[in-house]
This record gives structure tokens, C-alpha cells and sequence, in this order.
């Protein structure tokens, strides 16, 4: 599936993309740099979401509430998981909702999702070269199965930037996100998916050998960060990963600041989208989970904390809330 162009006027607080990789802050701080699975579904939580004014936040040291020490995590609003046990849940999760899911980000986001993720793709402007011929550039997509993200970028590479240089791996845990993400590709022109790849993969953990240190110019994941069972390992072996130079880039629901939008926005989280669920992909225990973890994450100020402890240099705010913060684009550069 080929990246569609669209009109980006809308979204809140979206800057001009770049000549190069580069984390965006917010419209006002831009800083450019360049850069030369799954099982059977188990049971799923239908836990009835707290008042508003109860619901569990992330702590404020910005771990997400995963205790390194004792390898405890959570599921939604359920707390006292194993990362192993969150890891398997979050699989049933994916595996149920693997065919229907591009669809219900739709319905669930009025079609804003598409928005934010050009947004995303142009912000880091893959394939951008400032040399002749064009330097090639190695990506890995993480918890991209579907391949929404990996085919806008090498669309940006290879059309907008005239680099067919350019290779992505499409890096996801579950087998089934993965098959989705393979059927789509066939309907990429035949030097995009030549310039493809997949890799099943626990991104808290790759396989020995899979993804070599410092072998990377970009890592990107988009609305898939906050449900690995470990998100400060995850952020290692970005780090692990990437070239020195190289751009930790992640679009997630974030936090909305407004609090009148904000009671709307949960308001509609809680009450229509697990009901949509239910009556579009006939699975609402899913959606609930994944409305669950959207109040879970951390907030943006966090989750900026959690980039830095991990190595990355952030540059300004360390990041760019779109649509009043509903959703928002984080970066970071391992340093040089």
C-alpha cells in the first residue's frame, strides 16, 4: 500500500519538514541532524474503566509504572503482570484485531491517524542525501506489522527523495501483523519491495545477530510503544541499534492539555470506541485494552525523561504535540 499524500494544515502544531532526519520539539524548536508472536489469544481484561477522576496515571519518576527490579508491569488498568504474562496478552490483543485494525484506527480517529503519520514520515524525511548519488540509508520499523508506517517512508525515499538507497525492515512481535503488513506489500511497486524486509521480534530483546549495533540511521515506531512489556529496554536497544548520529523517532498518543477536550476526548475513548469494537470487529475486550493503555502511558514531559535516561540527546521540548496532544512525535539523536 503506497503512502497517500495528505494535507497536513490541520493538524496542530505541525513545522516544516526538514532536509534531513531531525527531531522536532515543537513548530517553534526544530533542530535538523543529519545522518550520513503470535500464539492463542488469551484472556483479555473487560475491566469497567474507573471515574475519570480515578484513573490510574503513570508514576512520576516516568517509568510507566514498570518496576526494573522485580520485572512487573501492567495490562491496561491491571496491574502486578509479568512482563512475560503483559507480553503474551498484548500478543492476543494484535492477533485478534490484525485484519480489522487499520480500519478501526479510522473509525476511531475520524481518519486523523492517516494525518499524523504523514506528518510522522515527512518530519523525519527518510531517503534525504545531501550527496550524489544518494547515501544509502538502513530503517527498521518497529511494531509496524501493517506497514502503514514502512510504506509511507520508502514512498517519501524513493519518489519524493529520489533514493532508492534506502532499505526498511518491518520489525513487529506478532505473526499476524506481520502476514497483514506481507499481503499489503505486493502492491508495491517491484523496487520498494525489493528494498523490504520483515522480522518477527520482540523489541525489548532482538534475536542475537538479527539487528547489529550501531547498524542503523533510523528507528522509528509509531502507536506501538506503549504496550511492549518494557519500555526502557526497548528504548537500550534503540539506542543499541542505531549509528552514532543515527534518530530514535516515535508518534503515540500522548496527553491533551486542554481539559475540556480532554473530558471529551476520554469521554469518547471510553464510551465509543470499545462499543465500535464490539460492533465492527465484534471484539470489545481489544479495544477496551487498547484505550486502557493510551491513559497509561506516560505524559509527553516523561516520556522526554525516559528518552534522555536512555542516552539520546533531545533537542527543545523533545517533542511535537499534534492535535492538542491527543497524539505526539518524540525524538532523539544517539550522539555522535
Amino acid at each position: 500500500m503506497a503512502a497517500r499524500p495528505l494535507s497536513t494544515r490541520a493538524v496542530a502544531r505541525i513545522s516544516r519538514p526538514s532536509n534531513c532526519f531531525s527531531f522536532v520539539s515543537s513548530s517553534r524548536h526544530v533542530r535538523p541532524f543529519s545522518t550520513t508472536l503470535h500464539n492463542q489469544r488469551p484472556e483479555l481484561s473487560s475491566t469497567t474503566p474507573p471515574p475519570p477522576n480515578t484513573i490510574p496515571s503513570p508514576s512520576n519518576n516516568g517509568t510507566n509504572n514498570t518496576s526494573k527490579r522485580t520485572g512487573t508491569t501492567h495490562f491496561g488498568f491491571q496491574d502486578g503482570l509479568s512482563e512475560s504474562e503483559k507480553t503474551e496478552r498484548v500478543a492476543g490483543v494484535f492477533h485478534s484485531v490484525a485484519e480489522s485494525y487499520d480500519r478501526m484506527n479510522d473509525l476511531m480517529s475520524f481518519g486523523w491517524h492517516r494525518v499524523w503519520k504523514d506528518h510522522f514520515v515527512s518530519s523525519v524525511n527518510p531517503g534525504f542525501s545531501s550527496t550524489t548519488p544518494p547515501k544509502p540509508q538502513r530503517i527498521l520499523d518497529v511494531a509496524g506489522g501493517t506497514g502503514d508506517i514502512a510504506f509511507r517512508m520508502l514512498h517519501h525515499a524513493h519518489v519524493l527523495n529520489n533514493n532508492p538507497s534506502v532499505h526498511v525492515t518491518i520489525s513487529d512481535i506478532n505473526a499476524s501483523m506481520l502476514a497483514v503488513g506481507k499481503s499489503r506489500s505486493q502492491s508495491l511497486p517491484a523496487s520498494q519491495q525489493a528494498s523490504l524486509s520483515f522480522l518477527e521480534a520482540d523489541a525489548t530483546s532482538f534475536p542475537p545477530g538479527s539487528v547489529a549495533d550501531g547498524s542503523l540511521d533510523l528507528y522509528t515506531v509509531a502507536f506501538g510503544i506503549r504496550n511492549f512489556s518494557n519500555i526502557p529496554a526497548a528504548l537500550a536497544e534503540a539506542y543499541r541499534v542505531l549509528k552514532p548520529g543515527g534518530v530514535f523517532a516515535c508518534l503515540e498518543f500522548s496527553k491533551v492539555a486542554n481539559p475540556v477536550f480532554d473530558a471529551v476526548y476520554k469521554r469518547w475513548s471510553f464510551g465509543a470506541i470499545p462499543l465500535i469494537g464490539q460492533l465492527v470487529a465484534g471484539d470489545r475486550d481489544s479495544y477496551q485494552y487498547l484505550v486502557e493503555s493510551i491513559e497509561r502511558f506516560p505524559t509527553q514531559d516523561q516520556f522526554r525523561r525516559m528518552i534522555e535516561d536512555a542516552g539520546f540527546v533531545v533537542g527543545g521540548d523533545g517533542y511535537e504535540n499534534l492535535t492538542g496532544g491527543v497524539a505526539a512525535i518524540h525524538k532523539g539523536m544517539k550522539p555522535l
